[in-house]
């Protein structure tokens, strides 16, 4: 896979039994929409055990089954909030550290700076973000925070700042596979097509293309940049 071309987003999904969580943006072939997706995985009891829930500022992670949630440190945040027409994406708390870096009017840049990756030995799993401008074309930045070995001992931060192009998008991820320890996406956020069909079969193409034993949930937001309304999708595998 090329980070120039553009590659099928279903046809790389289902050659990968696990991506962990992924994040998927870009622009419709006509220009007409912002293109948002989002996705968990897991491979736990503890990290199968969730369901993504609409808030009033974006969504939420909660647990399916409270009495099973045995450690909520890491699998349980606000994965989707909007500040001034600016939509926040990432895997983890650092969702909170933008919006508040944002609030206080510094970037995302300087507030991931502030951030690393998780502290899950052996894993270090990679923190990605996304940052995308509803009021500016839909231009979007992605960034990806991982391990600079395999001992934790430092923290690597790459950000890719991206135009927002009609009929494109990227995907990060957090792992290129299954193992253990899982290994780090690596490389940039790989270049895929963004078909002008509506959200639902959007939606349910990329569902049907994760792994039916690993995924969890995912959400998808079509933003329409004339008017600024949008459309939401969840799809739960706890029902």
């Amino acid at each position: 896979m090329s980070a120039t071309q553009l590659n099928d987003l279903t046809q790389i999904l289902k050659s990968n039994s696990y991506p962990g969580r992924g994040i998927v943006v870009g622009k419709s072939h006509s220009g007409n929409f912002g293109v948002i997706a989002y996705f968990i995985m897991g491979r736990s009891v503890n990290s199968r055990n969730r369901v993504f829930k609409k808030s009033e500022e974006g969504i939420v992670i909660n647990a399916y089954d409270p009495n099973k949630l045995t450690d909520p440190s890491l699998i349980i945040y606000s994965p989707v909030k909007k500040f001034n027409g600016q939509l926040i994406v990432t895997n983890g708390d650092q969702t909170d550290t933008v919006y508040d870096f944002l609030s206080k009017g510094e970037t995302f840049i300087k507030a991931l700076s502030t951030r690393c990756f998780e502290p899950d030995f052996p894993n270090f799993t990679p923190r990605i973000s996304c940052i995308c401008d509803e009021n500016n074309e839909f231009n979007y930045a992605l960034s990806i925070l991982k391990s600079a070995d395999e001992k934790g001992s430092a923290c690597n931060r790459f950000t890719f700042e991206y135009a927002a192009v009609n009929g494109e998008g990227h995907f990060i991820s957090t792992y290129n596979g299954d193992g253990n320890p899982l290994p780090s996406f690596t490389g940039e956020p790989i270049k895929v097509t963004v078909d002008e069909i509506d959200i639902n079969t959007f939606a349910n193409k990329i569902w049907q293309s994760l792994n039916a034993d690993n995924k969890v949930s995912l959400y998808v937001r079509y933003t329409n940049l004339l008017t600024k309304k949008f459309d939401e999708v969840i799809i739960n595998k706890n029902k």
